[in-house]
This record gives C-alpha cells, structure tokens and sequence, in this order.
C-alpha cells in the first residue's frame, strides 16, 4: 500500500452506524440537554473516549480532531482530522513499547543465570535510566526487546526518543560493540516497510532527529582497528584511520534498497591534497542510508526525489571538502539531478553546500562542504522541471533553421543593400537588423558548441571562454534590439528633430556593443576567481553560488519591458482612420496593427518576455514547448517578419534577380551569335 493510500485510511460506515445507534440509545437514557452538553465538551477537550469510535462523530466538522483509542493491550491513540467532511488518519501513538516491555527478555534471562533475579523496574523508572543500570557498555540488554517490537508510529516514536537519550547521556567510551547495538536500534525503524508509518508519528521531525542522533553518537567512536565495518540490512557503517601522508581515500557502499536482491552504491572520498591538512593522525566514520531518503520525504512531504544513498560523513575538523559519488537509484535522462546536503536545524536539503562535478545517467559525482550543520548528503531528482525529447529537437533543430535563416538573411542585406539603405532611417534600420543577424548567429553557433562539451571539469577553460562569447553576443542581441527599439521612438516622438548620422551610428555602436562588453567583463572578473562563473554541468553563467545568471536576466528583462513599450506606442501610432465604410476602417486599422507586431515582435526580441510565464508555471510542458519553438526559431522569424515582408527588399530582390536574368540572357545570345558567325583563321 502506498503512502498516500495509507494516509487516506478512513474510519468505515460500519463504524458509524455503530456510532449512530449509540447515539440515539444515549438519546433516550440522557435527557437532550445533558447528552448536547456532553459532546460539545467533548469535541471541544478532545476526551479520549473508552470505545473506538465514540469520539469521531458522523459527519464531521472541517478541520476538526477526533481521537480514537488503540487496541486492546496498546498505549496511546490515534488521531483523526476532518478532510471534505470525513476522518482521515492523521497521527498515531499506538505503542508496545515501555520500560518494562522492553526489558522483559533480558530479565528473563536474568532470572534463569543467576539465583538472584535483576531488580524489578518501578514504573516512574525511564528506559534509558535502566539502560544505564543494566549494559551501559554495550547496549545489547534491550536488543530483543526492540527487535520483537512491531514497527508501528507509536513504537517508531519511541526508539527515536531513545536513541536520541542514548547519543546526549551514554556516549561516553564508545566502541565497535556499543556502536553495533545503536545501529541494530535504528536499523529495526528503518526497515523499508516501516516507511509508511513514519507519516503518522506525532513529531514531524522525527527522522531529522534520528539521523543527527546518530551522527552525534558516532562523533564519539574512537577505532581501535585501522578500519571499521558494520553492515546491518539498512545501515552500513564504515571508517577508516587516516594521515598526512596518506594515498587519497575511498569508502565504497553497497546496500540493499528493500527486501529485494536490488543494490545501489555509494563512494566517499577523500583526495590527498585534503588529507595533507591533517596535523595528526585521525580517522573518518561514514554511514550510508538506503530508505532514511524516502523517510524523510514522508516526513517533510519535499517536493524532490531523493534518489541515492544518504551519506553521513564525520571528518576531521581540520578536512571540509569530500567528493561523494552516488549511484542513481532512478535511472532516467530526465528530471533535473541536484546534489545537496541537509541542514541539520532547519530541516530541509540545501543545495548551495555542494556542487555538481559529473552527472551521466546512472551516477553523479558531487564536492560537498562538511560541517557541523552538513554532515548528510544525497542527490536529488525534481520533478519540477518538465524533460522531454520534444524539447532537445525543438532546440537543435530550431537553433540548425535560425542558423541557416539568419545566413539566408545576411547573404539578401548583403545583395540589396544600395537600393534599402537611401535615407537615413532607413540606413539606420538596416543597420540594426544587420548587426541583430550577426550577433544572434555568433551566440546560437556559440551555443550549438557549448553543447558538445560532456566533461567540463576537463575543459574548463574552453567552457568559460564560450561562455564568455555566448554572453557577451546574446547580450549585443538585446542591446542591438534595444537601439532599434530607439530609433523607431525617435521617428515617432521626435519629429521635427534630426541628429546628424555619425553621432547616431557611434551611439548605436557603442550602445550594441560597448555595454555588453563591460557587462560580460565586469561578470567574468568578479565570479571566476571564485569559481563560480559557469555552471557544473552546462557552459552557461552561474546561478547556485554566484547569481552571474543576473548579468544576462536583468538587462535582457528590463530590455524587452522598453521593447514592449515601444510596440505599444507604435500601436497608438499607427491607429489612424481610413478611408472608407466604419467595418473597413476597422479591418485596416488591425490588419496594420497585426503587422506591425508581427514584424516588430522578432526583431525586438518580444518572444523572450513568455519567460515569465516558465518562472510562475515551472510543471507546464506545454508553456516550455512555447518558449523553446518562439526563441529557437528566433532567426527564422527574422527572416520572414524582418526581411520577405519588407516591401522594399521584395521590390529590390525582384530588380537584382531581374538585372541577373538579363545578364544571363545577355551572355546567352553573345555566346549563341558567335557560334552562328565562326571567325575565319587566315593561312
């Protein structure tokens, strides 16, 4: 049964007939006043009843509690919340487990060895003070006691309260056999079919608790043996002396997922340019989790998969950096992987602890930064972010269009050029679209490139230097569409004002080319020497550590936002009456209003503002395949918006092809009329 089918048990109709017949035999021994008193009161202290349903009453009140009690020979009771008017399980602290249940073997055993029987254990008496009376050693006297227990909410609550007892009172002289004991406890709620009862344990922090109780416990392990090996069914503890002068160091997992033959791997290494900050010999303890993930996610409902071993690692306080590599437990090309670690006080995994050297499709290689806080590390799938083959072939094969559309288009500037560029606006639009092409065709080509690289960490110096270029041209994109945008205000705003047109074309130069050079400078210069100027895994700017993702967003963002108003304006403009009736009026207003947008939205860059719309919709697909078709085919767009549905690169094409026909022909008859008319060769 899964989790969420397992919350969504529900107290049966059976149950409350039951409850109903009760209520109406009540009816008539009570008077109606006393029993209306009765149950307000009730509902109102949330009073455990004696019978099990007597509390939960039928139908229910929103987001009202009712408790019900366990079974015969169980202590606690179960809690109920009104969801869409019917009880769903909310918590349960049903438990076998006391001071004298889980003695009761080891007393037992006791009587029969010795003539003297242990002495007998008071009730106010708690486990962990026993615990320290019996074995304080090595903790095996409550071992069967735990191991007998059912894994129920109740009982997993607890042993979580023990074990965190044992990790703050009895962690003094820990050893490999006291070390042993405290994970055959914590192995016990562990297990895989435990996972489901973890939801319903009162204390939502329980299984955060847990791990750092552990983590605290083996803090005070000291190896007597060069290396130290503990494998329960889902806890594998490994440690191991190290020195200065030690070789790089590797623990390796393997670790059964469930009660299948299925393992998954992990690795811990430590590599020697760390391990020669050691002043003294020392050693290194890790423990690898295979179910505590999905526990955690029962517990803190995450919206992310953890989809490797949780890796707990206690290092010198002189060693912070460890390599982790974990094998994937879900291996898909899609979802998005993310290394992290989990903050121990605020419960919840941080991403920014670690980063992400190697990801293929079946294990990742993360360097992470311990500390007293991150001391557990895992890799996480997020399902936030829609992967689809769709999107990989709308992107290449829409950047290979644009790629050929933005030649195509350059090549007809190139040929038409003297006959479009007569006036000076005119001169200056070409000019733009010019230079649009040309810095869209650097930056996709750039682009293309980029994604060739598979091992980053080999080329990092080829991966910041393409990210250089593929930022500093996407930005000369947005700035040559800005001076555009410019000019069109210019033409419309200010009339009967004219500049001369060399201080235009320098202002546009240095405008389109001039601030995105310093913008990508001053980005490079102030994240690389920190190493944090491109990402892990892709040849782009960084966003996890540094934020140099800004340097492109902000300026691209604040650039469309004037590009938009400029439209805006043209719309206003462009809204003159027509001559004709009031319906033909209309059509021709919208048919100059849609062509306009048309023709301006490609070279001013309007597709990129649906960026937003995949910030507030991060699950849609739908709105990723919008976004990947309107700015892979931005070269394209240009092409047919920008360059065929100019009315005078049309008229100069059909003159240049025209001009071309005639020469063909011209050439055709000279060569035909001298084949007719053979020149006479003299003897």
């Amino acid at each position: 049964m899964s989790l969420l089918e397992f919350r969504s048990k529900k107290v049966s109709w059976v149950e409350t007939m039951f409850l109903a017949i009760l209520l109406c035999c009540l009816a008539f021994l009570q008077s109606t006043e006393s029993c209306k008193i009765h149950c307000q009161d009730a509902n109102k202290d949330r009073v455990q009843m004696t019978g099990r349903t007597q509390d939960c009453e039928w139908p229910c009140i929103e987001n009202s509690h009712c408790f019900q009690s366990c079974y015969s020979g169980l202590e606690g009771n179960i809690e109920f919340l009104c969801r869409n008017k019917e009880w769903w399980k909310f918590t349960d602290t049903c438990t076998t487990l006391n001071v004298l249940t889980i003695f009761e073997d080891a007393q037992s055993v006791g009587s029969s060895l010795f003539s003297i029987s242990p002495p007998k254990i008071g009730k106010h008496e708690t486990i962990t003070t026993v615990l320290k009376q019996r074995c304080p050693k090595d903790l095996s006297c409550i071992l069967k006691g735990i191991q007998k227990s059912p894994q129920i909410p109740g009982n997993i609550e607890v042993i979580v309260e023990l074990l965190q007892n044992i990790s703050r009172v009895m962690s003094e002289d820990v050893n490999e056999d006291k070390m042993k004991s405290y994970s055959i406890i914590a192995n016990h709620i562990l297990n895989s079919r435990s996972i489901s009862n973890w939801a319903f344990v009162p204390e939502r922090s329980s299984s955060s608790v847990m791990l750092q109780s552990m983590i605290s416990f083996m803090r005070n392990l000291f190896l007597s043996k060069p290396s130290l090996n503990i494998s329960e069914e889902f806890i594998h503890i490994l440690g191991i002396s190290i020195s200065k002068d030690s070789p790089p160091k590797t623990l390796t997992f393997s670790v059964k997922l469930n009660d299948t033959e299925n393992e998954v791997t992990g690795m811990v290494r430590l590599s020697q340019e760390e391990l020669q900050k050691l002043p003294s010999p020392s050693q290194v303890i890790s423990i690898a989790f295979p179910t505590l993930g999905a526990i955690l996610e029962a517990n803190f409902f995450e919206n992310v998969t953890v989809n490797g071993l949780i890796l707990s690692v206690v290092l010198p306080k002189e060693l912070q950096k460890v390599s982790l590599i974990f094998e994937k437990i879900t291996k898909s090309r899609g979802g998005r992987t993310q290394c992290v670690g989990w903050h121990s006080t605020e419960n919840k995994w941080v991403e920014e602890v670690c980063e992400m050297a190697l990801d293929n499709m079946d294990q990742t290689l993360c360097s992470c930064q311990s500390s007293k806080r991150f001391t557990s590390f895992s890799i996480l799938m997020s399902p936030h972010v829609p992967e689809s083959p769709v999107l990989l072939y709308i992107m290449y094969i829409g950047l290979g269009i644009s790629i050929c559309s933005l030649i195509v288009c350059l090549i007809i500037e190139a040929m038409v050029w003297p006959q479009v560029t007569k006036t000076e606006i005119s001169y200056l639009r070409h000019v733009c679209i010019v230079n649009i092409a040309a810095t869209l065709l650097m930056a996709d080509m750039g682009f293309i490139v980029a994604s060739f690289f598979s091992n980053l960490v080999q080329h990092h110096n080829c991966c910041i230097t393409l990210t250089f270029f593929i930022h500093f041209f996407y930005l000369s994109v947005f700035f040559w569409m800005f001076v555009m945008a410019l000019l069109i205000l210019y033409g419309i705003v200010i009339v009967f004002h004219t500049f001369s047109k060399s201080i235009v074309m320098i202002s546009a130069f240095l405008v389109g080319y001039g601030c995105p050079l310093i913008i990508a400078v001053i980005t490079i210069a102030a994240t690389e020497p920190g190493q944090g100027y491109v990402q892990s895994l892709t040849c782009w700017l960084n966003w996890k550590n540094t934020k140099a993702l800004l340097a492109f967003v902000v300026p691209a963002l604040t650039i469309v936002v004037v590009n938009l108003i400029t439209v805006g304006m043209v719309i206003i403009k462009t809204r003159r009456p027509s001559i004709g009736s009031l319906i033909a009026q209309e059509m021709a207003t919208i048919m100059r209003i849609s062509k306009n947008v048309a023709i301006l939205t490609p070279l001013l860059g309007l597709t990129w503002s649906f960026g937003i719309a995949i910030v507030t919709e991060k699950n849609s697909l739908v709105f990723h395949i919008i976004f990947s078709l309107l700015n892979a085919f931005q070269g394209f767009f240009i092409l047919v918006f920008g360059t065929f549905l100019d009315q005078k690169i049309r008229d100069a094409l059909k003159v240049r092809m025209s001009s071309v026909k005639w020469l063909s022909r011209l050439s055709e008859n000279i060569s035909s009329e001298s084949s007719q008319h053979p020149t006479k060769v003299s003897r």
